[in-house]
């Protein structure tokens, strides 16, 4: 057994026997709640030290990837050392193949992590280094290390494909009166966290739409990343529509990446490719504005699918450098009774990304509801209710068996079954 093995092994001993603060311990546990409760009363430093590691370190060692990106996203330092080894190391040593990614996808270098863990040995190290070689792409050649340089390329999430991937048996008429817009930001102008799997959400949704369910390709409007940028929004959602659908036409609208909350109003926006937090009014897409826009159209049936969070807690949701994450109330009672309204989880809650599906949680369930539950109609429209009694038990149970996370998607609106 190497020096590394037994430090983790004390590392836990310690943290059993209380001398790890509360926030490490909750960090490595995976409680979300109890971890943004702790930063928000501001009793611990986000880098505070315990045994010589971080929050996230803890997060890495005991493979929480939800308390992970949360913690990066609320500014935790990423390349941070614990007994000189940075918190990739851990993960990829540990075998947590997720959190290695997320962290790569952050920006750490997986050359640096390759070393220390070839100088250490053992056959964790070894395992760890595949590891790590597989999320370079590429094996080291010659027995020399490959870096991975965040600097002069973009890091995409590793080919992951599941059930969902593959396009459902059902199929149903063209329907020339049916018109949508499928928004996936995973990337974002101003160094927002990464939306995970926001893009590969979007794709699968729009050849849903296309190829079973009855939507011309000529009428899906598919934007990703900086094809998302706020005039697109306004362009689409406000113009586009209103030229295009037609009375009794269908509208169905899915959005997969952050949202965030107006601090002074609490109102929800959409955060667009080149959105700020900090600017949010200025900068953001209102679902109120949204509301409106679809208010005015003449279809006999609007959905709205809304694969994103507005608390600011984390997960697919961002907020203003110095806020607190805020209760926002998504769904508003003012929407217009042909407008279904379904969203990934209630106001105060975190939506998480599924890593070994490569799509949102709430999404993936969307798409296998959709694909297995026999909930579209021989006309394209869905029945809402069944979907929706569908995806939410599977959501809340996953996200409370895997993430130690409350998620509870919501629906309001109209129903149709």
């Amino acid at each position: 057994m190497n020096k590394v093995t037994i430090f983790i092994i004390s590392l836990l001993a310690l943290s059993i026997a209380g001398c790890a603060t509360q926030l490490h311990t909750a960090s490595g546990d995976g409680d979300i709640k109890t971890v943004v409760e702790l930063l928000d009363k501001g009793k611990y430093d986000i880098n505070a030290r315990a045994y010589d590691c971080t929050p996230l370190h803890y997060a890495a060692i005991y493979g929480q990837i939800n308390t992970a990106r949360l913690l990066l996203d609320r500014g935790a330092d990423i390349h941070a050392k614990c007994k000189e080894w940075d918190s990739l190391t851990y993960a990829a040593f540990q075998g947590h193949a997720d959190v290695a990614k997320l962290l790569v996808d952050r920006g750490v270098d997986i050359d640096n992590a390759i070393a220390s863990l070839e100088k250490y040995g053992g056959s964790n190290s070894k395992t760890g280094i595949k590891l790590l070689e597989r999320l370079a792409k590429k094996p080291k050649p010659d027995g020399q290390s490959m870096a991975v340089k965040s600097e002069t390329s973009s890091p995409s999430p590793l080919s992951i494909k599941s059930d969902v991937d593959e396009l459902p048996a059902i199929k149903v008429k063209h329907n020339k009166n049916a018109y949508a817009i499928v928004i996936g930001i995973e990337n974002y102008r101003q160094k927002l966290p990464k939306a995970d799997f926001a893009v590969a959400d979007a794709k699968i949704i729009s050849e849903y739409l296309t190829k079973t369910m009855g939507y011309p390709e000529e009428n899906v409007i598919t934007l990703l990343n900086d094809r998302a940028l706020k005039s697109d929004m306004e362009k689409y959602f406000d113009r586009w529509l209103a030229n295009n659908v037609e009375e009794n036409g269908r509208v169905f609208i899915y959005f997969s990446g952050h949202g965030a909350p107006n601090v002074k109003t609490g109102d929800a926006y959409l955060v667009p490719y080149d959105g700020d937090p900090t600017f949010i009014a200025e900068t953001g897409y209102s679902m109120a504005r949204l509301y409106e826009s679809l208010g005015k159209l003449k279809a006999r049936e609007i959905t709205v699918i809304l694969d994103s969070c507005f608390s600011g807690a984390g997960g697919r949701s961002v907020l203003a450098k110095g806020a607190k994450p805020l209760v926002v109330m998504i769904n508003t009672p003012n929407i217009q009774k042909n407008i279904s309204v379904m969203s990934a989880s209630s106001g105060d809650q975190v939506s998480s990304a599924y890593e070994e599906k490569g799509h949102g949680l709430f999404t993936y369930y969307l798409l296998k509801g959709i694909k297995y539950e026999d909930v579209v109609k021989q006309d394209g429209s869905i029945k809402m209710d069944d979907l929706f009694g569908y995806i939410k038990p599977q959501v809340e149970r996953i996200a409370r068996k895997q993430f130690n996370n409350e998620q509870t998607p919501q629906l309001s609106g109209a129903k149709k079954n």
